[in-house]
């Protein structure tokens, strides 16, 4: 039995009853939110406060503390710092987002690369793990995440986001025992990182998979969701088979059967999918996660309203469905927008939750 006093989302992932649908968003903690900019401030910059446990659970905990119908906590970190242990020195400037200052940008560097000590160059994010896991007080669970193998591999090899992926493709597509090496290094690499974050306190874990609908979707399998597969499969071994997991390719809806069968508890989805479609291609095998339109929440509470009700009809009835934004929600987002959201969903669901 969960010792969470609210269960619902994990329930959900298991396929069981529940009053109404959960819902969390992908970014609730961050720079929408005027209390998430003034703890940045404090910290210095965004390295800093992911660094830091006490800012990081302080930010986990900031929307929670603003909107009580939120069913989970996440996080409070970045999918880049895995790369980093790996000593691709990872920094930020102001308004382009991240860059490597050592990129894979030759064959002797890609063959260099290997697994790091993921206990002691990553304990900051444990440590936040644990700190966060005690202020919860087992309210609502905490999702712990990584990036996907692929996923980080365009960042080590292009250096920075935002790109038109020609040099991971290239690599791809002429060197493909060099893309294998990278990709393996990452899943050895993230299913540790998963694991010690399920060891310090993470009930659900999620894999994003951010840059897995940039391949060609005869590609995607062999370069992105077999190497899922791996981290799910290796985690089940360890002993994990009873933490649910999540894996979210965004522009993945071309690949619905295949995710089903990956082993995974949920797929999220984003808002180019119909989650009936999904529904029906995936057979009600594996939970939904999704699949707002962010950009939805900059308009007005009664077009968020409308919206949300349309997203939980699409669905319909019966258990399943987590809902969430089809990617994470944008800094512009007004905070009471959110809410909106959030009393919409939490009301109107419980009716397809009836016997």
């Amino acid at each position: 039995m969960s010792s969470l006093i609210n269960d619902t989302l994990v329930k959900t992932l298991f396929k069981q009853k529940t009053a109404y649908t959960p819902c969390w968003v992908m970014r609730q903690a961050g720079r929408y939110l005027p209390e998430y900019r003034e703890t940045r401030k404090k910290a210095g910059s965004f390295l800093d406060l992911c660094k830091n446990k006490d800012f990081a659970t302080e930010v986990t905990m900031q929307p929670l503390e603003r909107y009580p119908n939120l069913d989970a906590a996440i996080l409070f970190s970045d999918i880049l710092t895995i790369p980093d242990a790996m000593g691709l020195g990872l920094y930020f400037e102001d308004g382009e987002g991240p860059k490597f200052k050592h990129p894979l940008q030759d064959e002797s560097t890609i063959q260099k690369l290997d697994i790091p000590n993921v206990e002691e160059k990553l304990d900051y994010v444990f440590g936040a793990v644990r700190s966060i896991k005690k202020a919860l007080n087992n309210q609502v669970p905490l999702i712990g995440f990584s990036g996907s193998p692929w996923t980080l591999a365009t960042y080590m090899v292009e250096g920075q986001g935002g790109t038109d992926f020609l040099k991971i493709k290239k690599l791809v597509y002429s060197r493909p025992d060099l893309i294998n090496h990278i990709l393996k290094i990452n899943t050895e690499t993230v299913t540790k990182y998963l694991a010690s974050q399920i060891d310090a306190g993470a009930d659900v874990i999620m894999i994003f998979d951010s840059w897995g609908g940039t391949l060609a979707h005869s590609e995607y399998e062999i370069y992105s969701l077999n190497f899922m597969k791996v981290i799910i499969s290796n985690l089940n071994l360890l002993g994990y088979q009873d933490v649910p997991k999540i894996i979210f390719t965004k522009g993945g809806g071309h690949s619905l059967q295949a995710q089903s069968d990956s082993g995974t508890d949920a797929i999220g989805l984003d808002w180019q999918t119909s989650l009936s479609y999904a529904r029906k291609m995936t057979n009600d095998k594996v939970v939904l996660q999704g699949n707002l339109d962010p950009s939805i929440l900059l308009s007005t509470p009664k077009v968020i309203e409308t919206a949300a009700k349309k997203v939980l009809d699409d669905y319909g009835k019966g258990e399943g469905h987590i809902f969430n934004l089809g990617h994470g929600i944008t800094q512009f987002t007004p905070p009471e927008n959110l809410d909106a959201l959030l009393e919409t969903v939490r009301n109107y669901s419980s009716k397809y939750h009836q016997d």
